[in-house]
C-alpha cells in the first residue's frame, strides 16, 4: 500500500525482538510476525459468517420501527417537498445537487406517490393522505445498512484483522446518529454510503500498485471515480472526499517520481490514467445528473425566484412573450436590473418613512403594471413630431406610468445604504434637473451591432447616470424594511462597480410602431449557462444560510457530542439526533493518539529504522485521518447554519481509523485475550446504544430514565413531555 508519508530509511543494524513501544514481536527482517506484507487480509468462510450475521443484525437495527412516526420528521420537510416537486416536475431551488433529491423521488413515484402532499411541516400526518413515507424511508435505510458491510471489506482490504474489521461493522450499525439520520427522508445517508464505496474502491486499488494497468487495477481506479462522482452529486461536502482522493494520489505520484525504475512513458500513463479516472469520470457524472435535473424540472415552480428571466423563460409558464425590439420616445418600458435575477425597476404609492418622505422606488422580482416607465426627453415642453429613437448619451426621464411620478435622487443619504455615496431614488411629481438622467450603454449583443448606438430591449445593457449627482442608478441584495414590503433598495451611487449598475429593457409597448415591427427575446440558454447560473445562485443561498437555529451547532462542538437536534416530538416521545457517546468519545481519543504514534513514527526516522508494519499502518490511517480532517476542519471557516449531521461523513473516518488504530495496539495479544476485549467494546457499544434507543426510534421514555442519562448540560431532549414512572 503507498504511504502518505515518504519512505523511512532502512537501518542497518536494525533491531530484532520487541518493537518500540515495547509489546510487539518483530522477525528476522524486522517485520511483524504473521503479517502479510502485500495483498489484503484473506477472508475466510468463517469470517464471511460473522459479517453476514453482523449485516443481519444491522438490517433489524435500521429497519425496526421505520414506520414511526407516522408524520413529517426534522428536514423531511424540505427532501420531502423536493420529491414532489419532483414528481410534478416543477423547478425548485436547493443548495445541494440533485442525485439523492432524485433517488428519493424515484421510489415515491414508483410506490404510488403522486406529488400531492406537500411536506409542509414537521408533525404533518403521512397515514390519512397515503403517502408512501415507509418505502421512501427505505432507500435511505437500505444505504445506512449496506454501511456495515463496506466498512468491513475496507478495513480487511486495508490489512486489518477481523476482529477490529467485525467491530468496525459492528460500530457502524450500533451508532445511534447513523441509525436515526438514515431512517428518515434525507440527503445524509447517500452521502455517508457513497463516501464508503469511494474509501473501499481506494483502499482496493492501492492493492494493486505493484500491478499497473492489470484489470483489477482499472476496475478499482474506474469504481473509486464513479464513487467520487455519485459522492459529489448528492452533497458538496463531496468536495473533500475529492481533497482526500487527491492527497492520496499526489503521495502516489510522489512514490513514482522517487522510483528510478520508472520511465518518463510510464508515469505519464499513470498520471493520465488518475486523471481520466479521478478528475474527467466523476466531473462527466456530476454534470450528466444536473443535465437529467434540468431536463426533468421543465415547468415552473417555486425556484423560479432564484432564477434569471432569461433561465425562467426556458420553464413552461415561465416564457416571457417576444417583445418590440426598437425604442422610441414616448414608450412604455420594463426595466430590468441585470445583476439580480428578478429585479425590475418599480414604485408604488407608498412613501419612505423618513429622508424625503418621497413615493418609494424599489425593486420588484414579480412582473406587473407597477414596472412600467414612460421614456421621454428631457426637455419636456417640446413638441415631439414622428418617431424618435432612444440613443446612447441621451439625457432622458423616466415617468411611472401609474402614479405619474418621475425617477428622481437628490443629496439625500439613500434609507438602507447609508452612506456618503448612496443616495435615495424617488418618485417625484415636480420636474426639475433631478429628474435627468444619462442613458450609457455599456455593452451590447455583437450579433446586433445597432445596439451599441440605440438602446435595444434585451440587446443592449446600460447604464442611468443622474445629470447632477453623478452618480449611477445602483441596487444589490440590501431589502428595505417592512415599509418597503421587503423589496429591495434602490438607490444612486457614486464610485459604482458596473455589475451593479447595469439595466436592460425585457418589455416595449408602443402602439405606434407597426405589427410587423423587429422583435426581440431572450436568447435560448445552452446547459452550460443554465449550469454554471444554478451553481452560482446554489452557491448564494448557501452562503446565506446564516440565521439563528435552536439546535445549530459549531464544528468545536461535534467530537465531544456536546448537543444533537430535536427531529421531532410528540406526546410521550421524542426523536432526537445523538451520537453513540462511546463511539464519540473513542473516536476523538484515537484521533489523537494517531498523531502520537505519527510523531513516534517520525522519530524513529530520523534514527535511521525502517519499520515496515507501522509505514503501512500509516499509510491507512493516514488515509482515515486525513478524510477526517478535510470533512472536519472546513466547517469552521463556514459561517453558515450547521448542525451535528454535518459531521456523519468525518465519524465514519474516525471509525476506521479507531478500529486501525486497535488493531495495531492488540495484535501482540493472544487470541483469546484480542477476541475478550473486541467483544468487550462491543457489548458496550451496544450497551450504551440501547441507552439512547428511546430517543434514536422515538418510543416512549419516563422522566426518570430521560434526566439520568441527560449525560450533558446541552442535551437538551425534552423531558417534560416524557410519563414519570407512576403513570
Amino acid at each position: 500500500m503507498v504511504a502518505i508519508v515518504p519512505s523511512v530509511r532502512k537501518r542497518k543494524n536494525l533491531d530484532k525482538g520487541v518493537d518500540f513501544h515495547g509489546a510487539v514481536e518483530l522477525d528476522n527482517n524486522g517485520k511483524l510476525k504473521g503479517f502479510e506484507a502485500s495483498a489484503p487480509a484473506t477472508v475466510r468462510p468463517s469470517h464471511l459468517a460473522v459479517v453476514s450475521a453482523i449485516t443481519l443484525i444491522a438490517a433489524l437495527v435500521r429497519f425496526y420501527r421505520i414506520s414511526e412516526p407516522s408524520s413529517v420528521v426534522f428536514d423531511e420537510v424540505h427532501f420531502g417537498g423536493f420529491a414532489s416537486k419532483y414528481i410534478k416536475r416543477e423547478f425548485f431551488m436547493d443548495v445541494h445537487p440533485p442525485l439523492a433529491k432524485m433517488m428519493i423521488a424515484a421510489v415515491g413515484y414508483v410506490t404510488g406517490f403522486d406529488g400531492s402532499f406537500m411536506f409542509e411541516k414537521i408533525g404533518l400526518d403521512y397515514v390519512e393522505p397515503n403517502v408512501p413515507y415507509v418505502a421512501m424511508r427505505l432507500l435511505p435505510a437500505v444505504l445506512g445498512w449496506l454501511l456495515v458491510p463496506i466498512a468491513y471489506f475496507t478495513l480487511r482490504g486495508a490489512h486489518c484483522s477481523h476482529l477490529a474489521a467485525s467491530l468496525g461493522a459492528f460500530v457502524v450499525t450500533f451508532e445511534n446518529s447513523y441509525t436515526a439520520q438514515f431512517r428518515h427522508i434525507l440527503l445524509d445517508s447517500p452521502l455517508v454510503f457513497f463516501t464508503a464505496l469511494t474509501i473501499l474502491a481506494w483502499v482496493h486499488f492501492q492493492n494493486q500498485l505493484t500491478t499497473p494497468f492489470t484489470a483489477k487495477w482499472w476496475f478499482w481506479l474506474t469504481a473509486t471515480g464513479v464513487s467520487l462522482g455519485l459522492t459529489g452529486s448528492v452533497k458538496w461536502v463531496g468536495l473533500f472526499l475529492y481533497a482526500t482522493i487527491g492527497v492520496s494520489t499526489l503521495a502516489q505520484l510522489w512514490d513514482l517520481i522517487g522510483d528510478l525504475s520508472i520511465t518518463p512513458s510510464r508515469f505519464a500513463r499513470e498520471l493520465l490514467a488518475r486523471g481520466v479516472c479521478l478528475i474527467l469520470l466523476p466531473g462527466a457524472i456530476y454534470m450528466s445528473l444536473f443535465q437529467v435535473h434540468l431536463m426533468w424540472l421543465a415547468k415552473s415552480g417555486t425556484g423560479n425566484g432564484f432564477m434569471s428571466p432569461q433561465f425562467r423563460s426556458s420553464l413552461q409558464g415561465g416564457s416571457i412573450p417576444d417583445t418590440l425590439r426598437d425604442i422610441a420616445y414616448g414608450a412604455k418600458l420594463k426595466i430590468r436590473h441585470v445583476a439580480t435575477n428578478s429585479g425590475y425597476l418599480h414604485s408604488h404609492p407608498h412613501f419612505y418613512p423618513s429622508g424625503s418622505r418621497q413615493q418609494q422606488v424599489t425593486l420588484y422580482s414579480h412582473r406587473d403594471y407597477h414596472n412600467d416607465w414612460v421614456i421621454t426627453k428631457a426637455k419636456t415642453n417640446t413638441t415631439q413630431t414622428g418617431l424618435e429613437w432612444v440613443k446612447n448619451g441621451d439625457v432622458v426621464r423616466l415617468l411611472h406610468s401609474v402614479t405619474n411620478k418621475r425617477l428622481h435622487s437628490h443629496s439625500v443619504k439613500a434609507p438602507v445604504s447609508n452612506s456618503k455615496i448612496h443616495f435615495e431614488v424617488s418618485g417625484y411629481e415636480w420636474g426639475d434637473d433631478n429628474d435627468l438622467w444619462k442613458v450609457v450603454i455599456y455593452d451590447h449583443d455583437r450579433d446586433v451591432p445597432e445596439s451599441a448606438d440605440r438602446l435595444m430591449a434585451f440587446h443592449s445593457k446600460f447604464k442611468l447616470v443622474h445629470t447632477r449627482m453623478s452618480c449611477d442608478l445602483y441596487s444589490s441584495e440590501k431589502k428595505l424594511p417592512k415599509w418597503g414590503f421587503d423589496q429591495l433598495e434602490v438607490a444612486c451611487m457614486r464610485q459604482a462597480k458596473p455589475a451593479k449598475t447595469l439595466w436592460m429593457v425585457d418589455t416595449v409597448t408602443d402602439a405606434r410602431l407597426p405589427e410587423d415591427s423587429a422583435k426581440a427575446n431572450y436568447p435560448h440558454q445552452s446547459f452550460l449557462q443554465k449550469f454554471t447560473e444554478l451553481h452560482r445562485t446554489m452557491w448564494k443561498i448557501n452562503a446565506g444560510l446564516a440565521s439563528y437555529h435552536p439546535y445549530g451547532s459549531r464544528p468545536a462542538d461535534w467530537p465531544l457530542l456536546r448537543r444533537g437536534i430535536s427531529f421531532w416530538g410528540k406526546e410521550h416521545s421524542q426523536v432526537y439526533l445523538l451520537g453513540n457517546p462511546v463511539v464519540w468519545w473513542i473516536t476523538t481519543l484515537c484521533l489523537g493518539l494517531s498523531g502520537f504514534f505519527g510523531g513516534i513514527l517520525v522519530l524513529r526516522r530520523q534514527r535511521g529504522y525502517q519499520d515496515d508494519t507501522l509505514h503501512r499502518w500509516l499509510s491507512s490511517v493516514g488515509l482515515y485521518f486525513v478524510g477526517w480532517a478535510l470533512h472536519f476542519l472546513p466547517f469552521f471557516l463556514m459561517s453558515r447554519q450547521l448542525f451535528l449531521h454535518h459531521y456523519l461523513p468525518a465519524l465514519y473516518f474516525a471509525i476506521l481509523l479507531t478500529c486501525t488504530t486497535l488493531d495495531h495496539l492488540i495484535r501482540p495479544l493472544h487470541f483469546r485475550a484480542r477476541t475478550m476485549l473486541v467483544l468487550t467494546m462491543m457489548l458496550t457499544v451496544l450497551y450504551v446504544y440501547l441507552i439512547f434507543s428511546p430517543i434514536t426510534y422515538g418510543y416512549p421514555w419516563t422522566k426518570e430514565q430521560c434526566k439520568a442519562n441527560q449525560w450533558r448540560a446541552k442535551w437538551d431532549f425534552d423531558c417534560a413531555r416524557m410519563l414519570s414512572a407512576h403513570q
